[in-house]
């Protein structure tokens, strides 16, 4: 029996080591990934020393430009549909977070391991700062959804309006998480998340952030594991996800007295669609729209139906 059990564990230890091996993924240098995900008009910039992948697109003469600010493990590409429609209209800005996409970890002047919602807040408005943007219209899903409203909460007198997609920052009944994250926050295995990522992780996140996983295409698999790789992202993903569901300032949203829009998809199941009603109720004059089929990401899901309500919004039909 003793022997049987040897080898037991002796074979579960082989196919582990199989599987570490087979997952082995290590971060790549940025410049690696810049050929395929910075085409033109990507463009990078300096901000305190931080450099920061970016898109600017539309009339430069728009006296308000939109800026849109992706969701966690996201980047800037979730945003394209959306750009398609409006920046023939609109000046429209998109970027990677800092710990996210190319942009990478926080350097230059920023505390390095601090991705608090306020800190990436302040990171925001230095970016606006270094555009020259003094008023925009500025918007996000999920965690982009809450560096938004801190931005406004911060600087009300440089933002015009707020849209808010599926957005965190509000207290709720937990939703499901990716297991990619769940690992993340685990002491000791997130070490191990930053040499070993299986593809199949990061579609199994995607599968659950949309409401239809038979949207979720192989290219956009490829997209989002790839610039997971970026050196020092999945480290700061990590320090990311310990702010999740307990990054204080909450009690700022009450006080926004600003146009707002709030999107919500109704199969999102990361965040409750009631939130949308709970940010509602809080920030008086705002406007619901629920997108019933759509899931936590309805501006990558379905861009040419969420972006309808934008166009209202922002006076464009």
């Amino acid at each position: 029996m003793g022997e049987w059990l040897l080898r037991g564990v002796g074979v579960l230890l082989l196919l582990s080591a199989l599987a570490l091996a087979v997952s082995y993924a290590p971060d790549r240098p940025a410049q690696s990934l810049v050929a395929r995900w910075a085409l033109p008009p990507s463009d990078f910039m300096d901000v305190r020393g931080q450099l920061v992948h970016f898109r600017d697109q539309g009339p430069r003469e728009d006296p308000q430009p939109v800026v849109l600010i992706h969701g966690t493990s996201a980047s800037l590409h979730t945003w394209e549909g959306w750009v398609g429609a409006l920046q023939g209209r609109r000046r429209v800005i998109t970027f990677d977070l800092p710990g996210f996409g190319l942009t990478g970890p926080f350097t230059g002047d920023y505390a390095p391991d601090d991705y608090s919602g306020d800190a990436l807040a302040r990171f925001t408005l230095d970016l606006l700062e270094a555009l020259r943007l003094p008023r925009v219209v500025i918007g996000g899903n999920s965690l982009g959804g809450e560096v938004a409203w801190r931005v406004a909460s911060l600087a009300p007198q440089r933002v015009a309006g707020l849209i808010l997609v599926d957005a965190s920052g509000l207290p709720s009944k937990p939703g499901v998480r990716p297991l990619g994250w769940m690992l993340a926050r685990v002491p000791v295995l997130n070490r191990i998340t930053e040499w070993v990522l299986p593809r199949s992780l990061v579609e199994q996140g995607l599968a659950q952030a949309y409401g239809d996983p038979r949207r979720v295409t192989p290219a956009l698999v490829d997209r989002y594991f790839e610039l997971a790789l970026r050196a020092g992202n999945r480290r700061a993903l990590a320090l990311r996800l310990q702010h999740l569901g307990a990054d204080a300032g909450a009690e700022r949203i009450a006080a926004l007295k600003l146009p707002t829009l709030i999107l919500w998809g109704g199969r999102d199941r990361l965040i409750p669609p009631a939130t949308a009603q709970a940010f509602a109720q809080r920030i008086a004059g705002s406007r619901v729209v629920v997108f019933d089929a759509l899931g936590h990401v309805p501006q990558e899901e379905d861009p040419v139906r969420s972006v309808q309500p934008v166009l209202d919004f922002l006076g464009l039909r």
